[in-house]
């Protein structure tokens, strides 16, 4: 009998569903991509050029942990905007992205055969970072009737001896919801009760609408026994700039620079530096964003709503999540024939964990004219399969 080659850890994870369609998308002509989460501005000037002038000062590998300015930046911000404290020097890692951050997470805390609650729909890295380390993911549905906001007694009916954390991402990729202060107390509550990690995604705390952005580290008790991961891809438009950060207890953050440093070494140079100028002087530019997506986010939501897809108001992030079962198409099959008939991508909701099935998701981080026309399209698809 031949043996596998590949890993099991890696045969396990599934490609992901969000570049499938996306690379399908790329060999396609006049497609309007509404898949891909990213923010189609370019990143702001400012920090553009701070990147830049850095390459004429050094090219040389920073310290395991990030440049210690970018770190000490990074906590007065958390500090100042959140009231959570960090020592910049022990409990802070510059990383390679968000992604970066939580497989190391993963890697530091898990053991195999350690479950991890992961409340669904969520981002496709997180089943994927809990299987790299060998534990279990024990997914936690969630529902447009509630918001598509987990509860303390989901979670709590999930927990079993074998359970060591909490995966949680809000505000959400896929649905844009955002978690309540109130529901935010219920799984700390859980947490406590169980003495679990949780691990918090932030990566969309700047954007929000007409709500207020808590962060999990804040909440009474939680410092320390929270994972907080956060970056610059998404509020400062600095997707390929690949950077993000780490913040915990000294303990659990020297665990993760040991992955990071054999891993990776540093997070690059120049991109470190313009990071530092985006927490500095980008907060003008991240509003002018958010006001942006704002405006994009009305038109889709009242848009995809008029053509007869229901769809949950997103609070935060940049994604729309239309329901289209009542259509008599699976999430998958929906996509691919709009993609086919009428050159627009979208990604189905199951990418993203079981309750997404019977939802697509749509980006809404392109440009206004291009999503108004993305809008005419889908209505001319979903009248012609109707």
């Amino acid at each position: 009998m031949t043996k596998h080659r590949i890993a099991h850890r890696i045969r396990a994870v599934p490609p992901s569903g969000i570049r499938r369609f996306f690379d399908i998308a790329a060999t396609m002509p006049n497609v309007i991509s509404l898949g891909v989460g990213e923010p189609d501005f370019i990143t702001p000037a400012s920090i553009r050029a701070a990147g830049q002038a850095s390459i004429d000062r050094t090219t040389a590998y920073t310290s395991n942990s990030g440049l210690l300015e970018l770190r000490v930046a990074l906590a007065d911000h958390l500090n100042r905007r959140y009231g959570v404290r960090y020592d910049p020097e022990t409990e802070l890692l510059i990383t390679v992205g968000v992604s970066e951050a939580m497989l190391g997470a993963a890697l530091a805390l898990l053991n195999p055969g350690d479950e991890v609650l992961v409340p669904e729909p969520c981002f496709v890295a997180y089943p994927a970072c809990v299987t790299f380390a060998d534990a279990r993911v024990v997914y936690v549905p969630t529902n447009v009737t509630d918001g598509f906001q987990v509860t303390g007694a989901a979670l709590e009916a999930a927990v079993t001896p074998r359970t060591k954390a909490i995966l949680i991402g809000y505000p959400n990729n896929p649905t844009g919801a955002v978690l309540s202060r109130e529901r935010l107390l219920e799984v700390a509550a859980v947490a406590e009760r169980h003495d679990l990690i949780v691990i918090s995604d932030e990566i969309y705390d700047r954007l929000v609408y007409g709500v207020e952005h808590t962060c999990f580290a804040s909440l009474p008790g939680m410092r320390e026994r929270t994972v907080l991961l956060g970056g610059f891809s998404k509020a400062y438009a600095m997707t390929g700039w690949r950077l993000g950060w780490l913040a915990a207890p000294a303990e659990i953050a020297d665990a993760v620079r040991k992955f990071h440093q054999y891993a990776i070494m540093s997070a690059p140079t120049m991109s470190q530096y313009a990071g530092l100028e985006a927490i500095l002087h980008g907060e003008e530019a991240v509003q002018e964003m958010v006001r942006e997506y704002n405006r994009r986010r009305n038109v889709i939501v009242a848009g995809l709503n008029s053509i007869g897809l229901p769809t949950f108001e997103p609070q935060g992030a940049f994604y729309a999540f239309p329901q289209v079962s009542h259509l008599g198409l699976s999430s998958e099959v929906f996509c691919e024939q709009l993609l086919q008939r009428e050159q627009v991508a979208v990604v189905p909701g199951d990418a993203f964990g079981p309750s997404g099935a019977g939802y697509v998701r749509a980006c809404y981080a392109t440009a206004l004219n291009k999503i108004e026309e993305a809008l005419e399209r889908i209505e001319r698809f979903v009248r012609r399969i109707g």
